[in-house]
């Protein structure tokens, strides 16, 4: 037999939600349509059998004026906890003659009217609000609906309490659809985004009502006759009062997800800047990388490592404190030295709060396995005018090599995203662990080669162009490695970049950047620089014209974008 749960629109403009359990309360389907001919439709797998439809508006109306005999039944128990009906009656012109559009349907289905029947396929007519009092124990309605005065937040933050009730029933098994109406709520950013998951909800209800009719009988009450119109609900506790709902009732972890939902554009806005100020380091140090990524953690993600439990215990039980990844950057690297200069960097231009290498956690336990650093960072006063959405925020910094990162995403994507047999378990751990040795091996070869090879860096480039006055970047390249032959290797781009800047200087032969570099003093700018981290050599030219130009450097077109940090580095230079 199917429980069917219909939140009937009185009118085709806004939506009807339909749920579907089956008898182990199993939630197959739930969806929101707005025709009498899609509502059939989507019905038509689970209603042409054994089913009870319970349909959330009139289906029978007899009387000319007033209150059906159900509505002042039940408003006598439910009133006080203001879950009263409206008046339902043939005056108003939905239902003019009697002709509901939940009779329609019904009839449409062959359902038969009588609750009291019990025949294998029938419809009831059921009321949510008085549904929802009498089933969670409230003191008054939740105001999820939109009327005059309530406020998106507001209303979220009732249905989001609907939702938390529904899914503690033992009887009920939601599954991954419940889910997403839970991610749609809580990333709602309109009223009309919140009522078409509010009608879905409200038919799950009415689907648990028909489940509770069927299993308990015993335990709902029959407002009305079946010839005038009945209305069936669970039976209101006759110990229950009016009043604001126990504070209990609204579970901590619904209070961090609603937060986390209210302020998530301002998460969004904190990512792009942390991705910004990290990419931003990098470059002005001239560490060569191969990708800097950012993101702010979704609201789904988020609500699901709230509620993550092991033995039934939440791992997380004060996620503001606990969650210290909802603004991440991943630096992706060459080489393992490179992961090392990245750290020290971060030391010196950040605040870091927590510093650790997985890697070494793995070795000194005797294995291989995940190996990545991971940085815990966070603003200094200095900068936070430059970049204000990371005051009081915490930024998780994950750097590894390309290898490193190879390794983590294929065994993150085969354990956590797929299935592994268990009788392949032991299996796969022993080549997991054989492939992160191999790798490592593969990381400590390349550091070697680089570190023996300190030839220049192959620039990919077009030809050459001859109408271009500046410097190829191949050649500044070949240069630089001679220049600062101890110097680590810069990104391809910035041979390219700081072609430009020598450009806009008049420099444009290495005859000339020869003459310009023969007075710097590679030995004071670099004492006064006190590089923590092995800069490239564009930025070790990049210092070095500063320190000859001065102001004017300072103040090239091509370097707007960073005037300020360029400022800050030539007062260092000069002492």
């Amino acid at each position: 037999m199917h429980l069917i749960g219909i939140d009937l629109a009185w009118g085709l403009k806004q939506p009807t939600g339909i749920a579907v359990l089956d008898e182990g309360g199993r939630l197959l389907h739930v969806s929101a349509v707005r025709t009498d001919d899609e509502v059939l439709a989507a019905l038509e797998p689970f209603a042409a059998g054994p089913c009870v439809v319970a349909v959330d508006a009139p289906l029978l109306v007899t009387n000319a004026t007033g209150n059906r005999r159900a509505e002042r039944e039940l408003n006598a128990d439910f009133a006080k906890f203001q879950a009263g009906a409206h008046p339902t009656n043939q005056g108003k012109p939905e239902f003019t003659d009697g002709d509901t559009r939940g009779g329609r349907l019904v009839r449409r289905l062959g359902l038969d009217l009588d609750p009291r029947s019990g025949r294998p396929r029938r419809a009831i007519e059921v009321y949510p609000h008085a549904a929802t009092v009498a089933l969670f124990r409230l003191g008054r309605t939740l105001k999820y609906k939109n009327k005059p005065g309530r406020t998106l937040d507001g209303m979220r933050a009732e249905l989001l309490v609907l939702m938390g009730h529904l899914e503690a029933v033992p009887e009920l098994h939601l599954g991954g659809d419940w889910t997403a109406l839970r991610t749609a709520v809580e990333t709602a950013g309109r009223k009309s985004e919140l009522r078409r998951v509010e009608d879905q909800v409200d038919a799950v209800v009415c689907a648990y009502v028909a489940l509770v009719a069927v299993r308990r009988p015993e335990d709902v009450t029959i407002y009305g006759t079946a010839g005038e119109g009945s209305i069936v609900t669970p039976t209101l506790p006759a110990d229950l009062v009016p009043g604001p709902p126990p504070a209990a009732a609204v579970d901590p972890a619904l209070r961090a997800i609603q937060d986390y939902a209210d302020g998530y554009p301002q998460t969004v806005l904190a990512a792009e800047q942390a991705l910004a100020l990290v990419t931003q380091l990098l470059d002005e140090a001239g560490i060569n990388y191969l990708s800097i990524a950012g993101r702010a953690k979704t609201v789904a993600s988020y609500a699901e490592k709230v509620t993550r439990e092991a033995d039934g215990v939440r791992l997380y039980p004060d996620p503001v404190r606990d969650i210290g990844d909802t603004v991440g950057v991943r630096v992706i690297l060459y080489v393992q030295s490179d992961v090392v200069a990245v750290a020290e960097l971060l030391a010196d231009q950040v605040v870091v709060h927590d510093d650790r290498d997985m890697g070494s956690v793995t070795a000194r336990e005797g294995r291989f396995g995940y190996a990545s650093r991971h940085l815990q960072i966070g603003l200094d006063a200095a900068r936070a005018g430059e970049w204000p959405a990371l005051v009081d925020r915490r930024v998780q910094v994950q750097v590894r090599t390309v290898l490193q990162h190879a390794w983590a995403e294929f065994e993150h994507d085969i354990r956590y995203k797929g299935t592994v047999p268990a009788e392949h378990a032991s299996e796969f751990d022993r080549r997991f662990t054989l492939a992160a040795g191999l790798l490592e091996l593969a990381d400590q070869e390349f550091t070697a080669i680089r570190d023996r090879l300190r030839s220049p860096l192959s620039v990919e480039s077009e030809d050459d162009d001859p109408d271009d006055p500046r410097i190829a970047p191949r050649e500044l390249a070949a240069f630089l490695a001679g220049q600062y032959a101890d110097a680590g290797w810069s990104r391809p781009d910035h041979y390219d970049w700081i072609s430009g800047l020598l450009l806009e200087l008049g420099v444009t032969s290495l005859v000339e950047l020869g003459e310009v570099l023969r007075s710097a003093d590679e030995g004071g700018i670099a004492s006064r620089m006190g590089y923590k981290y092995p800069p490239g050599a564009v930025r070790r030219l990049d210092d070095a014209l500063l320190a000859g130009f001065g102001q004017r450097y300072v103040d090239l077109h091509g370097n707007a974008h960073r005037r300020g940090a360029l400022a800050a580095r030539l007062a260092k230079i000069a002492g």
